[in-house]
């Protein structure tokens, strides 16, 4: 892929050639090899956000694909949040949410902290002091949700990395 191509035309003022790496290529279509598990995790998708904030949504989805690596995923909920209103700033901010916190509300901070918990096991368990500070801003019913959804997006992150899906190509709300 290329922009700001240098042309023929002697009254362009553009001179600069980016050349980007070219797209990889996604290893496996899942989702039609697999339709059967593409559609339950379309349903488990749909059960996990019931009564999850959607612009908080898209933060949890986009940080733990952020840690995931997952570009396919950053794009899309990147887009989504835009979307549904999120600001530019805040987004680009969720990286270093921690040194940025006066971005988030005190909500928001425990999600992204507990996104954070349930995505790296890899140090352990979700630590209590990370699970109680979520706790004292979401009720059970609510934080059971949070739950399910950071690790739904988990999931989606592993399908996406895996089969080495391509980012750049969703438009916002394509998958809702």
């Amino acid at each position: 892929m290329t922009t700001n191509e240098t042309t023929d035309d002697p009254t362009s003022t553009t001179t600069d050639t980016t050349s980007y790496v070219p797209e990889h290529t996604p290893r496996l279509a899942w989702a039609k090899l697999a339709p059967d598990v593409y559609k339950a995790m379309i349903r488990l998708d749909t059960a996990a956000r019931q009564g999850v904030d959607p612009v908080l949504l898209e933060l949890v989805k986009i940080r733990a694909s952020q840690i995931n690596h997952c570009a396919f995923c950053v794009d899309m909920h990147s887009k989504d949040a835009l979307a549904a209103g999120e600001s530019v700033e805040r987004i680009i901010q969720l990286s270093a949410w921690e040194e940025s916190q006066h971005f988030y509300t005190a909500k928001e901070a425990a999600a992204l902290a507990l996104t954070e918990a349930v995505t790296v096991l890899t140090e352990g368990f979700v630590p209590d002091e990370v699970y109680d500070a979520a706790a004292k801003q979401f009720d059970e019913a609510e934080l059971a949700q949070l739950i399910a959804a950071i690790t739904v997006i988990n999931a989606w992150n592993r399908f996406g990395v895996t089969c080495r899906m391509v980012a750049g190509h969703y438009q916002a709300g394509e998958h809702k």
